[in-house]
């Protein structure tokens, strides 16, 4: 009996050895097809109702139930959009914590500091490219000036005359101020705020002058005559604020800014996962555009198959504009 025990023991083992195996291969696709069986958590790095803030909020109520699992929201500023892009490249790759990424923090962040605080394109990887949305120039009531033209013959007769707020260092409104001062040869006093959200109090009291700021963030504000539009950076008018006209029609020609905002992972995270998400976006596109319109923007669609190649051209082009310009963080 001794003996026939110690015979069966290394196939026994055998059958063990090959039955962890097999799990060890298959848990991941296993884990990935019932992803997710807890709540997604999406960072946004920047304060409530700016356009991550949006885009984010709005993707959620969308693909939520398509999931299967609730997906919160999670406001972490600081340092304009690193701390909370930080957050999710150090969180676990597995699908539960993602990033509501634009071109502050996955583009203009590697380009606009010196020793730049994590790489965008090495740590992180997009999900999926779903939102565009323009800059808008917008003013208190109480400045004297009926357009552009006039801000700009204002700031030329008077530097520093004319204070400008902008939503922190490194953000898109103040890469989008400092893209129109060098465009102008104008000199405006950068005021900075934590986030847009917080500029608004102080610009409908007419304690700050000027604001460029999302489309998404300026709208509500414009439509209901708290602060004044007075152009948007785009080839076109908005239909929502007809009345505005783009930075061409009032004069500072070339200055576009095609703003994107998506969701990111951070690298590592198992293709199965992704490919889920993608489908579940993909399924929302009719509610989204519907949902997107209302707040100004627009739904737009990158292929998963060119994701990759999308963010590595706006990341060549931008870095190439900001380091022309002379533009540079500590």
């Amino acid at each position: 009996m001794v003996r026939k025990t110690f015979v069966d023991m290394p196939a026994r083992l055998g059958v063990i050895l090959a039955l962890s195996a097999a799990l060890t291969m298959t848990g991941e696709p296993i884990r990935a097809q019932e992803y997710p069986t807890r709540p997604v958590r999406i960072v946004v790095p920047t304060g409530p109702g700016g356009g991550y803030d949006v885009m984010a909020r709005l993707l959620a109520e969308q693909v939520g139930p398509r999931l299967g699992q609730s997906v919160f929201i999670e406001n972490k500023t600081g340092a304009g959009t690193i701390v909370g892009t930080q957050a999710v490249i150090a969180a676990q790759p597995d699908g539960y914590t993602l990033l509501a990424g634009g071109l502050s923090n996955i583009v203009f962040n590697a380009s606009l500091y010196r020793k730049a605080p994590y790489d965008p394109l090495k740590q992180l990887v997009p999900v999926a490219i779903v939102y565009r949305l323009a800059y808008m120039l917008v003013g208190s009531n109480d400045v004297p000036f009926a357009d552009v033209k006039a801000i700009i013959s204002a700031a030329k007769a008077k530097p520093d005359s004319i204070n400008l707020a902008t939503a922190g260092v490194g953000t898109g409104q103040q890469l989008t101020a400092v893209a129109f001062m060098k465009a102008t040869d104008t000199k405006l006093v950068e005021v900075p705020y934590k986030g847009a959200t917080a500029v608004y109090p102080d610009l409908i009291a007419g304690r700050v002058d000027l604001f460029f700021d999302s489309i998404t963030g300026a709208l509500p504000f414009v439509q209901s005559g708290k602060v004044k539009g007075f152009a948007i950076l785009a080839p076109q008018r908005s239909k929502d604020a007809p009345n505005v006209p783009t930075m061409d029609e009032a004069g500072v020609t070339g200055l576009n800014v095609d703003s994107w905002i998506g969701l990111f992972a951070p690298r590592g995270t198992p293709k199965s996962v992704i490919e889920k998400l993608q489908k579940d976006i993909t399924e929302s596109a009719p509610e989204l555009k519907t949902k997107f319109a209302t707040v100004g923007a627009e739904y737009m669609w990158v292929p998963p198959d060119k994701l990759d190649s999308f963010v590595r051209a706006e990341y060549d082009k931008w870095t190439k504009l900001i380091k022309e310009a002379g533009i540079t963080l500590e």
